[in-house]
């Protein structure tokens, strides 16, 4: 850690730094900033920042108001973006409690909690994220319009997307995120960049990061990103879906030679566990009222709790594209969405994991048709029951369940609720277009 903090100065000093921002995240998963001049950066070390905990979203109770943000010196990258005039660097941090306690309520804090559990069990957690997102032409809400009209893996020389991607991947990368490849998506303005895999909290981070850099880049270019789930009917969603896996020291616990798509009894209990408890925390994968747009409109997003291999249509995958490369066993979640919070999303999706590792969960059969295409009778012969169909629905179910209780915290877990009734609130008072064009003239 001294040597981290040591270099985080020498560095300030040597590429002339003028500010630093100090991040983290609200419950939500809002990135917040605060900056400090770099004669402050050594205090921030030492004594943490404090700032006020009770205006920030579930952060902490107005009787708790008080919080230090603890400056995170391996995280430490000066902002490409912000040019050589006046150079700015960032840091994560971690919340804690005047006495030093971490924060119940810090999403990053959650996540350690749960890595330090599976830690426990011998295990380390790693994450690769795909990240999709729409471009945009305007800001305007009333009437958005996509940047282009190509769709899957379409090229297109000189056009926004290209360009717009080409200068995201190399922000990326010089800012020390390493990305595996990008491409035009199935919807019209709609890309995705995928992450290399990473340890869990760093790809945390650096999901957070990147979505400061995709909108950066799209202002810089003329345009808007955003990662909304489903910002145009009749077009794709957009998903985050997450390859995961377990290592024991520099083994993959997800391999097994002999198993079946080469997945080891871990995989599979593993699996269990996230197939079994999804229901449960679909709130926190899929936060948004707009999420469930995404989930029940087709083009490949999950509805039903299924796993499979080659099934884009199932919830869960367990891809062989490398099958003689022992490391590469992983499974893919493919409820998430692109806004999830990722500290909050990759806490559940692990706890839900090692649930089925410590209870033994049976893996149930795969999913071989498209799931989709199958009557609702077939599927419920198969076993094949439905993820939750509304925000609603999905805070039921996660008020329920003791799992996503304990992984997340009591402030987490009642502050989540409680914001997430008032936005299906708001949503169910609303009347829409749908019914103004169905019933205004027709009553």
């Amino acid at each position: 850690m001294d040597k981290q903090r040591d270099f985080v100065l020498r560095t300030i000093e040597e590429r002339g730094v003028k500010f630093v921002r100090l991040w983290f995240t609200d419950v939500l998963g809002t990135l917040k900033s605060v900056a400090i001049a770099p004669a402050e950066v050594e205090g921030a070390f030492t004594e943490g920042l404090g700032i006020d905990g009770s205006s920030i979203e579930g952060l902490s109770r107005s009787s708790e108001a008080d919080v230090i943000a603890n400056a995170d010196p391996s995280t430490f990258q000066v902002l490409p973006w912000r040019g050589e005039i006046d150079p700015t660097a960032r840091m994560f941090c971690d919340i804690a409690t005047p006495d030093g306690q971490p924060a119940a309520a810090d999403p990053r804090h959650v996540l350690k909690r749960t890595l330090a559990k599976a830690a426990d069990l011998g295990f380390s957690f790693y994450t690769h994220p795909e990240c999709e997102f729409y471009l945009l032409k305007s800001a305007d809400v009333h009437n958005p319009e996509p940047v282009d009209r190509a769709g899957y893996f379409d090229n297109v020389p000189g056009g926004t997307a290209h360009d717009f991607r080409r200068a995201s991947v190399r922000m990326l990368e010089d800012i020390g995120i390493s990305v595996e490849f990008s491409h035009h998506e199935a919807g019209p303005g709609q890309n995705e960049i995928d992450l290399r895999y990473a340890d869990a909290l760093s790809t945390a981070d650096n999901i957070m990061t990147f979505r400061t850099v995709v909108k950066e880049v799209a202002i810089q270019e003329g345009v808007y990103a955003t990662f909304m789930p489903k910002p145009f009917e009749g077009q794709p969603g957009s998903g985050m879906h997450t390859h995961m896996s377990l290592f024991e020291g520099e083994r993959n616990a997800f391999h097994d030679p002999s198993g079946q798509y080469q997945l080891s009894k871990v995989g599979r209990q593993f699996v269990a566990g996230l197939l079994h408890h999804a229901p449960e925390f679909t709130a926190v994968t899929n936060q948004f009222v707009n999420s469930y747009k995404r989930m029940w409109s087709g083009d490949e997003a999950p509805s039903y709790v299924s796993w499979g291999h080659n099934n884009r249509s199932a919830l869960v995958r367990v891809p062989l594209s490398k099958p003689n490369k022992a490391t590469s066993a992983r499974v893919e979640y493919r409820g998430l969405d692109s806004a999830a919070n990722p500290y909050l999303a990759f806490s559940v999706l692990l706890a839900a994991g090692l649930k089925g590792i410590e209870e033994g969960y049976e893996l149930p059969e795969e999913a071989t048709d498209d799931v989709w295409a199958l009557s609702n009778k077939e599927r419920r012969a198969l076993g094949f029951t439905p993820l939750p169909a509304s925000l609603d629905r999905a805070l039921q179910h996660m008020e329920e369940s003791e799992l996503v209780a304990e992984t997340l915290g009591e402030q987490v877990f009642e502050y989540f609720l409680r914001n997430k009734r008032e936005d299906w609130q708001r949503y169910r008072a609303q009347v829409t277009r749908v019914e103004l064009e169905s019933n205004l003239l027709s009553l």
